[in-house]
Parts: C-alpha cells; sequence; structure tokens
C-alpha cells in the first residue's frame, strides 16, 4: 500500500524488525516518529504491557535514538491506544517517559479522537518529547492540565508524576467535524457483489438484540435512506451484530478474525442492505481521501492497512499547532 502511494518507496522504505536497526543507519532528522504495536497493552493481549512480544518494540526504538547520540532527532512523537496510560497501572507509560528523559527529551502528552477531524471514533495518546535542559522537578496542578485533549485520567497521570520532566505546551480547543458517516460512502449500484446476499443480510439482522433490531426496524420503515456502521462482539458467548447509528463509524481495525471487519447497514423505503466498508471508504475516514488503492489489493490487506493506520487529519492538527511552532522556537535559539 506504501509503495503504491509513494513513488519513491524504494529509496527509503525498508520492512524489518527495529531489533535489528542501528542507529548509524538512519539519517540526520528534526522529527523521529513511532507507532508501537499495541496488542500488549489492551485486554486482548493480555496487559503484558511495553515488555510484551510486540509492544517491546519500543526499547527497539529507543535504543535507536540513544545510539544517535549527537544526532538524536530534535523532536520524538509516539502513538498508541489509551490504554498505554493505563497500562500495568500507568507504570509502562512511566518507564516510556523516564527512557525519553534519559535521552534529554522533555515530555508532553495528550489525547485525540479522529472523530474531532473525520467521521470515525478513534482515540489515541500521543506523546511529544523535545530536547531540552532539564529545570528539576515539575509541580503540576491536576485542574491546569485538564483539557479537552487531556481528560481527567490523563491530567491526573501528569499531575502526579512530577518525577517526570515535563513540558507542557498550550494548544488550542478542537472545533468539532461537521462531516457523517454518509458523507463518505461510495455510491456503489445496489445489483454490485459488495452487497450481501439476502440470507446473509438476514443472519446479521437476526444477530441484533431486542434493542439494536428496533433501532435496524426503524431504519427501514423510514422514507429515505439511513446509514449505520456495525460490529459484531461475543456477549454471553454469544455473536452479536451491534449497530452503531450516530452519523460517526467505529473504530477501524486491523481485520484479525471476522469481528475486525466493519459492516454498514442501510434502511429505507422498506427495505435494508449489508455490506463491509470498502478500502476508499476506509481511507476517506483515515483522513487520506486521496490515497492510492492497487486495484489488485485483497479487501482484507487494504482493511488491515487502515485499521493499523494513524489519522491523517489527526496528525496534521499536531503538524500545524504542536510541531510547527516547536521547529520554529528551536531554529530561533540556533540562530
Amino acid at each position: 500500500m506504501y509503495k503504491a502511494h509513494f513513488a519513491d518507496a524504494d529509496e527509503h522504505f525498508v520492512i524489518g524488525d527495529i531489533h535489528n536497526v542501528e542507529g548509524a543507519w538512519l539519517p540526520s532528522v528534526t522529527l523521529a516518529t513511532a507507532s508501537f504495536p499495541c496488542n500488549d497493552l489492551s485486554l486482548a493481549g493480555a496487559r503484558r504491557g511495553l515488555n510484551g512480544k510486540s509492544s517491546s518494540a519500543f526499547w527497539g526504538f529507543v535504543r535507536v535514538l540513544e545510539e544517535m547520540d549527537e544526532r538524536r532527532p530534535a523532536i520524538v512523537i509516539l502513538e498508541n491506544v489509551t490504554g498505554f496510560l493505563t497500562s500495568h497501572k500507568g507504570e509502562d507509560l512511566r518507564c516510556a517517559l523516564h527512557a525519553l528523559n534519559d535521552l534529554d527529551y522533555l515530555v508532553d502528552a495528550f489525547i485525540l479522537n479522529a472523530a474531532w477531524f473525520v467521521p470515525q471514533s478513534r482515540q489515541r495518546l500521543f506523546v511529544v518529547g523535545v530536547k531540552g535542559e532539564r529545570k528539576g522537578p515539575v509541580l503540576l496542578e491536576q485542574t491546569q492540565i485538564e483539557s479537552q485533549i487531556r481528560p481527567k485520567a490523563l491530567a491526573h497521570f501528569m499531575a502526579t508524576h512530577p518525577d517526570l520532566a515535563w513540558h507542557i505546551r498550550t494548544l488550542p480547543e478542537i472545533t468539532a467535524n461537521a462531516q457523517t458517516l454518509e458523507d463518505v460512502l461510495e455510491d456503489l449500484p445496489d445489483d454490485v457483489e459488495e452487497w450481501w446476499s439476502k440470507e446473509r443480510a438476514e443472519y446479521l439482522l437476526n444477530q441484533m438484540s431486542q434493542r439494536h433490531r428496533a433501532i435496524a426496524e426503524k431504519m427501514i420503515v423510514s422514507r429515505k435512506y439511513s446509514y449505520g456502521t456495525v460490529f459484531r462482539r461475543v456477549r454471553n458467548k454469544r455473536s452479536m451484530a451491534e449497530l452503531r447509528t450516530d452519523g460517526i463509524a467505529g473504530c477501524l481495525r486491523t481485520p484479525r478474525g471476522g469481528s475486525g471487519r466493519q459492516i454498514l447497514f442501510r434502511g429505507g423505503n422498506g427495505k435494508y442492505a449489508v455490506r463491509l466498508l470498502t478500502p476508499r471508504e476506509c481511507a476517506r475516514l483515515m483522513g487520506a481521501d486521496e490515497f492510492t488503492l492497487r486495484p489488485d489489493l485483497p479487501l482484507n490487506r487494504a482493511l488491515f492497512g487502515f485499521g493499523d493506520a494513524v489519522c491523517v487529519s489527526a496528525i496534521e492538527w499536531i503538524a500545524r499547532y504542536y510541531l510547527n511552532p516547536v521547529v520554529d522556537e528551536l531554529n530561533e535559539v540556533a540562530v
């Protein structure tokens, strides 16, 4: 997917294990960013944390930074699920931030929801490290930290860890996005193969609880089409179809097993239809509307790629209101 979009990928794109990378191989840059596997930070990964098989990739990243020595980037950004905040009762995040402090980075943290930019519910924790001189313990008041992007749990963590070298940046409030799920949908004819068979669609409808089924029936009898998304979840040892109709898609996931694929439900004029979200719709939900998609790319691979990605619109906001001002300030100091 990367190579199909970036024509010069062969010149710089390397697929491999971070533990096999050496700092000397990397160019001198202003920014280093990492989004290490979240498996071990979630319940699905049994909360093994940063020492788990996958999430321990973080320590490979830290080692590479350490090996870069004086060429270490001025700015570092980490991104992960919000479970990073609570993993091992906050100990994993504390250890990660300490590791950045030990490399002479002052740290900051905030949480963005992709739903503020695109119609997809996707909360992610971002950590920013900026090279700077530590000036002793920073005593923070939780009430002064708490905000839209630093909610109560994160503000509490920051206020109760004065041992960390913090440098908290004031950032603007984010105006809610007005785009809805319907705005990103492709107009697929009713007879294309993407739409499920009558039997398969009926099976999904029958998997809904009484409450969700009632919502679906209300959509069906309406005089105009409306749309919702569905995930299958196991409830009381049964696979249940849960319908969401607030105009926001659920969080895109990597399709490991049947429950990871998000389903579109359309109802109206006495009918209903069901299909999976398309790769183009997933691209739009990630703020990557114009992403180049190989025509021969298998559906599951496309869904995996976008489910494992970071929302472009959220990163653009970070660049505009955080990274660019920091770079300007660093340049002023250098002059």
